[in-house]
């Protein structure tokens, strides 16, 4: 799509749909996908140094409790970031140059964590990657709330944070990394990562428009701040949700490849290939997931899809059959990864104020990772040295229980779904 189309597209969207402001269906889709190509980008840089573990481990001589602090202190910061930059990019209104600028950061981060040549100079990029690329999701959701109409928004927001992120974070990036650090090591490995942001960051400058003024924020209707809204019940639930499901993926990412290697004694080559399964489950599950729940509802999807999580840890530890079937297993509990932009971004969205996207999104993933991210993966690799590589298995499947519990107690938010029950609501009276 040229840039002659894009300014044709932003003509015809605002001729088209002055009300509401947004660009055609044609802009609408590449402006997603966009953003997902950028964020696959971000995280398969945010993944290279779980699936190079293997690799980096014995070369800087690092315990597991080492390895989860990498995971720790690059939640900690991403959850600084995010909050910070979510929020700032809120009251400035400004979406594009946030999302240019911190996907620059971050390439510039993977190069220096290739660089590294102990524990502490590793950590201190990690800690600088978490602070580049924390901003990332929160202003991108916001961006898509901006353009996308609101019965196309929870599937948008799945493919904006998920279709990317898994195809190239979980998917290629154990594929492509794995065997560049067994022919060239594993620097090379965060050199390659580092490249292909810079392309995404010209593309969004130059193809991209900030989203319009909303019309609740033309009319000056009364703005919420963070606070009250963090004390409606669905942001309070999707924060706990966030706090359990954000600890299963960062230690299933910290120490899967660990378990399967050292634990199971499969081969890298197997391990890189079965932890691949996981981002093209996700990968698929950035539409499906929820698609599904535009169509019924949230609430089911996110308590059904929670306790399918638990099958993926069970079927790590217990199953002894084909690799094959072991991948199957993965693929379909992993199916859980496509309920984060719900209760990150789409469900308190819905329910408070879309002006508050950037805001909220940080605010859950915030609590998310610095509660659940920087404590899970510590606290893994703690019991791991303490009762084998083992221990962080059962602390997923204690995990993915907790979120499927609070998602219990979530009221519907999906506007189809609210329209339709208000719909025979009406009809019954």
């Amino acid at each position: 799509m040229d840039a002659a189309t894009l300014a044709t597209d932003h003509t015809e969207g605002l001729a088209n749909g002055q009300a509401s402001g947004r660009a055609s269906v044609r802009y609408q889709v590449w402006a997603t996908g966009l953003l997902s190509l950028n964020f696959g980008i971000l995280f398969f840089d945010r993944n290279a140094l779980n699936f190079l573990m293997p690799f980096v481990q014995p070369d800087l001589n690092l315990s597991n409790t080492q390895v989860g602090l990498f995971s720790s202190a690059l939640s900690l910061t991403w959850a600084l970031s995010g909050l910070a930059v979510g929020r700032l990019s809120d009251r400035m209104g400004a979406r594009k140059p946030v999302i240019v600028v911190a996907t620059l950061a971050f390439c510039v981060c993977s190069f220096l964590s290739g660089l590294a040549g102990s524990f502490l100079v590793l950590l201190a990029a990690r800690l600088l990657m978490g602070a580049a690329e924390g901003g990332v999701m929160p202003v991108s959701h916001a961006l898509i709330v901006g353009e996308v109409a609101p019965e196309r928004r929870g599937l948008a927001m799945g493919v904006g944070q998920n279709l990317g992120s898994n195809l190239l974070g979980s998917g290629l990036a154990p594929l492509l990394l794995v065997p560049v650090a067994l022919a060239a090591g594993w620097r090379s490995g965060f050199y390659l990562a580092a490249l292909p942001g810079v392309v995404t960051a010209l593309l969004i400058a130059f193809t991209l428009r900030e989203p319009p003024v909303a019309k609740h924020e033309a009319s000056g209707a009364p703005r919420i701040s963070a606070m009250q809204a963090l004390a409606h019940r669905n942001v309070l639930l999707c924060a706990l949700i966030a706090i359990a499901l954000v600890s299963y993926l960062v230690v299933c990412w910290a120490f899967m490849p660990l378990f399967l290697t050292k634990g199971r004694g499969f081969a890298p080559t197997t391990m890189s290939w079965l932890m691949a399964t996981l981002g093209f489950s996700a990968a698929i599950g950035s539409v499906v997931v929820p698609a599904i729940s535009d169509a019924i509802g949230r609430r089911p999807v996110m308590i059904g899809f929670a306790f399918l999580g638990l099958i993926l840890p069970l079927g790590a530890m217990f199953f002894t059959g084909s690799a094959w079937l072991l991948a199957a297993i993965f693929f379909v509990g992993w199916g859980l990864n496509g309920l984060f932009p719900m209760f990150m971004a789409t469900i308190p969205a819905e329910s408070v104020d879309p002006r508050l996207t950037a805001t909220l999104t940080g605010l859950v993933m915030g609590i998310g990772e610095v509660v659940g991210g920087v404590l899970s993966p510590f606290l893994a690799g703690a019991l791991a040295d303490r009762f084998g590589l083992a221990a962080p298995m059962w602390l997923m499947v204690g995990l993915t229980i907790v979120a499927g519990l609070c998602a219990l107690g979530l009221i519907e938010s999906a506007p189809r779904v609210v329209q339709r029950r208000s719909k025979t609501a009406l009809a019954a009276a």
